[in-house]
This record gives C-alpha cells, structure tokens and sequence, in this order.
C-alpha cells in the first residue's frame, strides 16, 4: 500500500513514527552529552591523582636527599631496576607465550651481573682505601672484573644451552634487546651513582635541569608554539623548544647559585653517616669559588668594566643546561618510539597519574651519563688519593717492601713533628 502524500506531494509520517524518530535523536544527544561529562570527569580524576602523587614524589624525594647520600643512592638503585623490568617486560610477553625456557630467568641474571660490576667498580674507585685493607674484601677487589667476567659466562652458557630450534631468530633478538636495554638503563643510571659520590650537586642539578626543561617546554609550546619540531613526537614545537632552552640557562644558574653555597650539596662523598643535618663540611671545587676574569678590551665599552667576578660553574652550567634543553630530550624521543613500536600508551602504572618510571626518566638517563662525562673531564680535580697510593702499594711492593715503607712514613711524620717521640717507638715497636 502506498503511503499516504500531502498536498504538495510529500509523504508524511504517522504521530507514532515522529514520537520514535524524536526519542531516538533525544537519546543520542544525551549519550553524547554523558559520554563529555564522563570525559571530563575522568580528565578531572586523573588531574587530581596525577597531582596528589606529584606532591608525593617531590616530597619524598627531599626527605630522601636530607637524609643522606646513602638513600638517594637507594633510590637510585630501585628506579634502576624498576626502569630494566618495565622496558624488559615489552619483550618478556611474546616469550611467555611461546613458554621458552629460561628466558626471563636469563633477563635477571644478566641484571645482577651487570650490577655486580658496576657497582663493585664504584666501590672499590671511591673506597679502596677501606676495601683494600679488609682481609674479606681484598680478594674481591683485586679479582673483581675476572669475577665479573666468569659470571657472565655462565649467563652466556646458559643461554646458548636454552635455544630451541624454530625460536633461534626470536631469542637472539631477545638477548640483543636485553643487552641494549642493560646499556640504555642500567650502564647510564650507574654514572647518575657515580655522580653522587662527587657530590648530591653533580646528581640534584642535572636532574632539576630536565625536569626544568620539560615543564617549560610545555608552558612555551602551549603559549607561542606553532612549527612541528620531529615527527615521532608531535605535541613537541620548535618554540617551545628554544623557549625551554633560554628558560632552563636562567633557571639553572638561579639554581645553581643557592645550591653552591651548601656544603651538604658540593661535598663529595666520605661518610655515609652524613645527612643535611651533620654539617658536612670540605674544601669545595675551585668552580664554586668566585674569581676575577679581564675582560677582552674589545667588549670592555660594551660591559663597562676591565674586569668581572663570577664563579666558573655558571658557565659550567650554561653548558649543562644546553644539553638538558638540546640533546636530552632525545632521550624522551627515543622512549616515544619504542612505545610506538610495541604499542602501548605508557610504559607501565607503577606510578599513579604518571605512567611508569620509564615514562619519567627517559631523558634523566642520558642526562646523568653526561653529567658524569662533562664533570670527570673538566672540572672533577685529579689528584692522588690515600687509595691510590695504597692500592698501588697492595699491588705492586711486597710485604718486606710495605713494612719498609710504613717504617718510612713513620720517620717522616716524627721528623716534621707531627707524631710524638712516644707515639713513634710505639708504632715502630708494635711492627717489630
């Protein structure tokens, strides 16, 4: 039956149909409307559990640096093998699947090998004036890189003895991401250890630096930011990029300045006991001590003045800066792209509102492995060490040499008078 035409010719609908049709539209818009407001609650929920765990992490992290070097090295520790197992974990799920043998076993093995090393390297260059003089201790210093290398043979054999025909391109390409990863993460935080031990200022400012960086990125990029600045990021503008650079300089010298005048912050480690509180104290790097420079006569019309005053590590942290706001944030790119490979939003959910600690210390790694490089080759002050001179002596005099050298350093300390004439026949008797 042919349905019923107005007089122009149109047809029409019946009041049951339109009441439909009306009901229908209603209840789109409305699941429109509830899907925004629910969007815009969730965006309002993670802000809040986002920001309450900020606060959380800030917090805590100044409580551990007060409480002294030995738990910001804690910390250090943990986000090291925390990061190891979210970036290991990417691999680890096509492994379970396929229910090879060893393989996530291999992944830790190869982990605690690597610490051992790094670890008993950084030990025995700072402390070797106590480790070497220790019965126990002595014989896993002296050996300790053979040691480390047999342990990662046995890692190596057991891998090799793992291979299953049909899975040996899979588990090769596992072992390389392994190993990458190791250098990546484990190799590259070990220096962010070694940068404590010069110092909690070589470890708190070139963190600071990144994370000065980022937030100004952010706020310039949303400000004035317009032109792309690389493909596999692309939030991230060329603005806001030089923006946060010229921010970071400012804010890292500000910085900078009030941290130098804390001994607690520029004192290198010697005892692990020492906290904010204990008043450490020590001769602090020539780059903290204000010096005066001439001014080329070229640009004296334009300073005003023959001469300036200012400590060097401003211009040190220039630099720093530069590579925290230039090259760093590489490091950021880098973790983009892996994640875009595997697929996923973040790394992990270890943090609350923040993803996991990959997510966040991306750019720290790369950050402290050239802290550490910039520091050692210009500003660290090499000179010979107590146990320098006591592993050499160890190493290279035998025991009727050492005993002749003690007797030696004996006489020399009576004779500039700084050891009684008691104290020195006692020393010398108690050798006899």
């Amino acid at each position: 039956m042919a349905p019923k035409r107005s007089p122009s010719g149109s047809s029409t609908k019946s009041p049951h149909k339109k009441k439909h049709h009306a009901h229908k539209v209603e209840a789109e818009v409305s699941g429109v409307v509830d899907t925004a407001v629910g969007e815009k609650e969730k965006k309002k929920q993670n802000f809040i559990v986002r920001t309450i765990w900020t606060v959380v992490m800030i917090l805590g992290f100044f409580g551990l640096l007060a409480a002294g070097h030995i738990y910001i090295m804690m910390l250090v520790t943990v986000i090291q093998i925390m990061t190891f197992k979210e970036v290991i974990a990417l691999a680890n799920e096509p492994a379970r699947e396929k229910k090879l043998p060893f393989g996530k076993t291999i992944n830790w093995y190869f982990l605690a090998t690597t610490i051992y090393f790094l670890y008993g390297e950084s030990v025995i260059h700072y402390f070797q004036e106590v480790v070497l003089v220790d019965s126990y201790l002595l014989p896993f210093a002296t050996h300790h890189r053979f040691i480390s290398y047999m342990l990662y043979i046995i890692g190596f054999m057991i891998f090799v003895s793992s291979l299953e025909k049909g899975h040996y391109k899979f588990q090769f390409a596992q072992f390389a991401f392994t190993h990458v990863t190791l250098l990546l993460v484990v190799v590259q935080a070990q220096f962010i250890m070694n940068n404590i031990f010069s110092g909690l200022f070589w470890f708190f400012l070139p963190a600071s630096l990144v994370i000065i960086n980022d937030i100004c990125a952010y706020l310039c990029g949303i400000t004035f930011g317009r032109t792309p600045l690389i493909k596999i990021s692309p939030k991230k503008t060329v603005e806001g990029f030089v923006g946060a650079w010229i921010s970071t300089i400012v804010f890292g010298m500000i910085l900078s300045h009030f941290l130098s005048k804390w001994q607690y912050m520029i004192c290198p480690v010697t005892d692990f006991s020492a906290n904010a509180f204990s008043g450490l104290t020590c001769d602090p790097n020539p780059v903290f001590i204000t010096h005066t420079y001439s001014v080329p006569s070229v640009l004296v019309p334009v300073v005003g003045r023959a001469t300036l005053d200012f400590a060097p590590i401003n211009f040190h942290v220039m630099i720093m800066a530069s590579f925290a706001s230039l090259i760093a944030p590489f490091g950021g790119f880098f973790a983009s792209g892996l994640k875009r490979t595997f697929k996923i939003k973040d790394f992990g959910d270890t943090i609350p509102g923040h993803g996991g600690i990959t997510d966040r210390m991306d750019c720290q790694f790369l950050m402290g492995f050239f802290s550490y490089m910039y520091y050692d080759s210009f500003i660290a002050t090499h000179h010979m060490r107590v146990g320098n001179v006591l592993e050499t002596a160890i190493q290279s005099l035998t025991v009727t040499e050492q005993i002749q050298l003690v007797s030696s350093l004996h006489k020399y300390l009576f004779n500039q008078g700084h050891i009684s004439n008691e104290t020195y026949n006692c020393l010398e008797g108690a050798m006899h």
